[in-house]
């Protein structure tokens, strides 16, 4: 099977495809249900050209999922010539209207069927690729025993079903709510997931002894009311679990499904990283290429990545899905910094010539000052260690890589080093140093935007995240913090 991860922007494709995923992913700006992920534009198809060239054999597909209108008609074609520029091996569409213009301006590129298209049974499939879809991404309210009914049916048709992540509530993600509240479409990639809103229940025990009638009010929305209807077993608004089949990839397999799809092209790159590798791993362990032991590390892993409950949604029973939720995604990381390469002989020659140089500079300028002052100076330095100016040594068996921090580290922080092939690895102190790579002198803390070596005894695997644990995360209890 397929395992196929969301790209939201091009270090998001990276770390896509460098913790497993045989494919990805990605939206063009203006033309995809996730406007508000980075997604791509301008001059970024060079760059995915390069990482597709890195990375034989891995697939891209594009997502063209919104419903056009005739602006967007034409304003996709006036830039047909721009897409034509992408590696893209697939389109997910579900406008109908799109379909002859890919099939003339991408003769090559298979089509494949947006789950908003909700497709579940024989006869739609055969329909679709009658229209000449090579696949169907399945509408999420399909069995697994319907899936095996449908492949059944059409063996020569790909479907795809999602495997992991959040679900909306409405049919097929097809959500009206957000356009009604806040007239942002989500069929137009506008979406204000309304329905993860911390909305209060209010009731008039007259009106409601009288006709059940029930309605919301969002806290941050007073006076704002909005009528839902309570069944015997159900609510018919508010925020869906998630979904995680990771412990039922067998079933999946052998249903006849031919790619598994992660949801989240709006979240992070560590979201993307961890959950990508715990499928990798997992889908590995189901072909025999390692064992469920060697596994279920990194599995487990998948407790440390934002998320809510979790749900097998419509796959075994609808029950499944009916069960709602609240609070906004969590985890106990932060993602502070990602790793580049490991710096060549000559790159980390050059750093620690700029700290023999600094180094030098700093000793003239003692040399140079009265010897009171230059007492006073060390002492300074020995009640505030913080302000002393250190530049590197040559360290034997260490490396230095590049760093391009994220959030703040410094010397308290726990650091811990995860990677494709790694779980994790617990940095200790004293063990790695965060350096300025022009005047090779050493870092008190480092944060975004901030130039910075990282100088370690530890070998680093290609496209290794930092992380940091995060102090504010209590275990059991979700925050909402807006991720």
């Amino acid at each position: 099977m397929e395992l196929l991860s969301p790209a939201g922007n091009v270090e998001k494709l990276y770390y896509a495809y460098a913790y497993g995923a045989d494919a990805a992913y990605i939206g063009l700006k203006k033309f995809s249900l996730r406007v508000k992920a980075d997604n791509f534009y301008e001059d970024e198809y060079k760059k995915v050209i390069e990482l597709k060239n890195k990375f034989p054999g891995k697939k891209l597909h594009c997502a063209l999922n919104i419903c056009f209108h005739n602006s967007d008609i034409d304003n996709f074609l006036r830039d047909i010539d721009y897409f034509k520029q992408y590696p893209i091996d697939a389109f997910i569409v579900q406008d109908l209207g799109v379909v002859p213009i890919i099939q003339k301006y991408f003769p090559d590129a298979e089509l494949h069927l947006s789950t908003q298209a909700s497709c579940i049974n024989r006869e739609a499939v055969k329909m679709y690729k009658s229209l000449g879809f090579n696949r169907v991404v399945l509408g999420r309210e399909a069995s697994l025993k319907e899936i095996r009914e449908i492949k059944d049916a059409v063996p020569d048709m790909e479907l795809e079903a999602f495997v992991h992540g959040a679900m909306c509530i409405a049919y097929s993600g097809r959500c009206l709510m957000s356009s009604l509240l806040t007239g942002r479409s989500a069929q137009s990639g506008f979406c204000s997931h309304t329905c993860r809103w911390d909305f209060d229940l209010k009731m008039d025990p007259k009106q409601l002894a009288e006709s059940g009638a029930l309605s919301i009010e969002e806290h941050s929305r007073g006076g704002e009311y909005f009528p839902i209807f309570e069944g015997d077993d159900f609510t018919a608004i508010l925020s869906s679990k998630d979904i995680r089949m990771i412990e039922h990839l067998k079933d999946m397999r052998d249903a006849g499904l031919d790619s598994l799809k992660i949801e989240g092209r709006m979240k992070s790159t560590y979201y993307v990283a961890l959950v990508t590798r715990a499928y990798r791993k997992a889908l590995d362990a189901l072909d025999g290429k390692i064992t469920e032991e060697e596994a279920k590390p990194f599995i487990d892993e998948l407790e440390n990545v934002s998320h809510r409950e979790s749900t097998t949604g419509f796959y075994y029973s609808r029950a499944d899905a009916d069960k709602t939720t609240q609070g906004a995604s969590d985890s106990a990381y932060d993602l502070s910094a990602t790793i580049g390469k490991k710096l060549s002989a000559e790159e980390r020659k050059n750093v620690l010539e700029c700290a023999e140089k600094t180094k030098s500079e700093l000793q003239s300028e003692l040399d140079a000052m009265h010897p009171k002052a230059r007492e006073a100076r060390l002492k300074d330095y020995e009640l505030n260690p913080d302000r002393r100016i250190i530049p590197a040594e040559e360290k034997e068996g260490w490396s230095m890589y590049e760093y391009e921090g994220l959030n703040m580290v410094d010397y308290d922080s726990q650091l811990e080093f995860v990677s494709p092939d790694v779980v994790s690895t617990k940095a200790e102190k004293g063990k790695w140093l965060l350096l300025d790579p022009e005047t090779g002198c050493v870092r008190n803390w480092v944060c975004n935007g901030h130039k910075c070596v990282l100088y370690t005894e530890y070998d680093l695997q290609k496209g290794t995240l930092l992380r940091v644990k995060d102090t504010g995360y209590i275990e059991g209890q979700v925050r909402d913090t807006g991720r």
